[in-house]
């Protein structure tokens, strides 16, 4: 498979891994948000800064070093992860982009690099929306809601099983998008991504909030207050959630992390521990409809649940 090589070759040397290529300036910008949040003191009132049972809340745009650093762990593990499931992904694109795709798209045309990078966008879109909905996909994706802080180090908090998006991306190979600018337009949606996760920058100017997806759009994906759950799933663009029906505004500051927190910095733990959970509902369930259920219906589903949403016809779509 030379033509591989050749495509890949092509790309300019920077553009082969961008991710690789952002990871400094990733570093250096965590430091930055990190140093201001030690320099600006907390000014709320006490009361404000505690929940109702007298815990600490965290400070807006904080950090906390254990939280900080299992984030950062997460992530070292996750260069390894996702190299070996993008080498895999490789040998399927190239099948199906030599064997199968009715067309080969010219890897040196710009419209090519932009099916790809918009193609990656969308897919990621629906990708991320069946990960929050379907409990066996949330198994891989929970692991990065699971800090109850919102800052750089937050969006290396990577989960470590990219199978979802694999799939997902399927149909960019099958319509003749070269496999190497498939894993480029996803490198881009990973860089810009990580700039979502702060709270040290409010809403943008109007226009670019109504077509990007921006921290402010994306603090509400973090959020667990009931308004916020399940909310803006967009990777760059936010147009997807405003044509989809996902869309929620920021509407106040959210509170982070899952709606039943793990109470760990055990990376292994936080990667695995819904797997877990699953087994064990599955294992106590007594039908195999429950058992079903309890892998592919959304997070927190329970037989009462489902038959009590059921007879008030109260159905709960992607």
């Amino acid at each position: 498979m030379q033509w591989i090589a050749d495509i890949w070759g092509a790309l300019p040397e920077p553009l082969q891994d961008p991710v690789a290529l952002a990871v400094p300036f990733f570093l250096v910008l965590l430091g930055l948000e990190a140093l201001a949040a030690r320099l600006l003191e907390d000014e709320r009132p006490l009361e404000e800064r505690r929940d109702a049972r007298g815990r600490a809340l965290p400070l807006p745009g904080g950090y906390s070093r254990r939280d900080a650093l299992t984030s950062l762990s997460m992530g070292g593990v996750s260069i390894v992860t996702l190299t070996v499931w993008k080498s895999a992904a490789l040998v399927l694109y190239a099948v199906l982009f030599a064997y199968v795709a009715p067309w080969q798209l010219p890897v040196e045309a710009w419209w090519t690099w932009a099916i790809a990078i918009v193609g990656v966008d969308f897919l990621f879109y629906w990708a991320h929306r069946v990960a929050h909905r379907v409990r066996l996909v949330w198994a891989t994706h929970q692991a990065h809601h699971s800090s109850e802080y919102f800052n750089f180090s937050t969006a290396l908090r990577q989960k470590w099983n990219n199978s979802a998006e694999i799939v997902a991306w399927l149909p960019l190979p099958l319509l003749g998008v070269p496999p190497a600018l498939v894993f480029f337009g996803f490198s881009v949606s990973l860089v810009y991504q990580f700039f979502l996760h702060t709270e040290r920058v409010d809403k943008l100017w109007r226009p670019l909030e109504l077509v990007l997806n921006t921290p402010s759009h994306h603090r509400v994906h973090h959020g667990t207050d009931p308004e916020y759950l399940d909310r803006n799933y967009g990777g760059m663009l936010i147009v997807w959630d405003r044509l989809f029906g996902s869309f929620q505004p920021e509407l106040h500051r959210p509170t982070y992390g899952l709606t039943k927190p793990v109470g760990t910095y055990r990376i292994v733990r936080l990667q695995t521990h819904e797997y877990a959970a699953i087994l064990r509902d599955v294992r106590s369930a007594p039908t195999l409809r429950e058992r079903l259920g309890y892998v592919f219906g959304p997070p927190g589903w329970r037989p009462d649940l489902h038959r009590a949403g059921a007879a008030a016809g109260d159905a709960h779509p992607l």
